[in-house]
């Protein structure tokens, strides 16, 4: 994959995961438990993905 491309992927995928973690802090605030862990493990893909694009 050439330099471009992957720069473009992994700077959508850093603004989608800064929001994933928006999303978290806003879930924890209202306390609601299941929320939390469902966007946390949205979250961790995000990052897997982040990492296998930045290899």
């Amino acid at each position: 994959m050439n330099a471009p491309i992957k720069q473009s992927q992994s700077h959508i995928l850093s603004r989608l995961y800064d929001m994933k973690q928006k999303q978290l802090a806003r879930a924890l605030l209202q306390g609601n438990s299941l929320r939390c862990q469902v966007l946390e493990a949205e979250a961790e893909a995000i990052s897997a993905a982040l990492k296998s694009v930045i290899r």
